[in-house]
């Protein structure tokens, strides 16, 4: 999931100052999970952008902000509230704040949020990021376990000489990625396995920006 946290409340009145109306669009996913883009969290917007002397046309909840074309058909029922505002503010990700963008080309559009990483919830709004989206995975190779991600070098073939006591370096708050990947090799039975494992260099080629992919077509 993509984890989002809220951004300045101070900066973004005054990103928006110039704006009177506003509608704003959270989604039921990801933010709602983050407590950046749920029910409670546009109410709060609601009643800081009145208190402010703003008017709010209308308030959603999408059920996926990212996907462009249901969220269109969803604010359809709100033509209404956001024909008669000035700004959208978008309480999701970046993906989210994109595709209003794309659905209202005509309407000013803000984020009310950062996209910090991709995430796993550990505890209700609890989240560690275990993947960097690097487009080329390796974690077959390493019992599950992301060097690139859990090690803060991203070091393929470690562990490197700056593990303490099997905690990285840079925090011992941090355990060693490959401590974990050896322990996690371990109770696989898959000890030789990791003694001979020699990683090749990381195809960073994979990650290069704007990426596209059409499943439709891997389907044909």
């Amino acid at each position: 999931m993509i984890i989002t946290e809220k951004k300045d409340r101070a900066k973004l009145l005054e990103t928006v100052k110039d704006y009177k109306s506003f509608f704003l669009l959270g989604c039921s996913e990801c933010a709602t999970l983050c407590g950046t883009g749920g029910e409670p969290e546009l109410k709060e917007m609601k009643e800081l952008l009145e208190a402010n002397g703003k008017t709010v046309t209308g308030t959603f909840v999408a059920k996926t902000g990212c996907q462009v074309l249901g969220t269109k058909v969803e604010l359809k029922g709100h033509k209404e509230a956001l024909e008669a505002t000035d700004c959208i503010i978008v309480m999701s990700c970046g993906a989210g704040t994109q595709s209003a963008v794309e659905i209202f080309p005509q309407i000013a559009v803000y984020p009310a949020n950062n996209s910090a990483f991709l995430g796993n919830m550990t505890r209700l709004q609890m989240f560690d990021e275990r993947c960097s989206l690097c487009g080329d995975c390796i974690l077959d190779q390493t019992g599950g376990i992301c060097p690139v991600t859990a090690c803060p070098k991203g070091i393929l073939n470690g562990p490197c000489g700056g593990t303490n006591d099997g905690n990285c370096e840079i925090s011992p708050d941090i355990k060693c990625a490959w401590v974990r990947i050896y322990e996690r090799m371990g109770k696989l039975g898959k000890t030789v396995e990791f003694k001979e494992m020699v990683l090749e260099p990381k195809r960073w080629s994979a990650s290069i920006k704007p990426r596209r992919v059409n499943a439709r077509e891997e389907k044909k």
